[in-house]
């Protein structure tokens, strides 16, 4: 079985859910981080303290990292595919 990143047609085909993954986690990632900036204004918790929005945002920014970086790799596999066939 090949690892995921040698599998190439995969790859290919998994660019629409890499992007969507993406957008979500950075979507996410602004979301908590608004939360956090009004919990600490407030000086109250918003369901978790200010720190944790922070922590949980910074988490999730990282995780659409990753979807972005397979994202870019398919569509350069993608794209560099078919200039060959070109």
């Amino acid at each position: 079985m090949p690892y995921h990143w040698e599998d190439r047609e995969r790859m290919r085909t998994g660019i629409r859910s890499a992007g969507l993954g993406g957008h979500v986690c950075w979507f996410l990632g602004v979301i908590f981080a608004i939360i956090g900036i009004v919990a600490g204004a407030m000086h109250a918790p918003v369901g978790l303290e200010a720190t944790h929005w922070f922590l949980l945002a910074i988490v999730v920014l990282v995780l659409g990292i990753t979807f972005f970086m397979g994202w870019g790799i398919g569509w350069y596999l993608k794209t560099t595919e078919s200039k060959k066939k070109e």
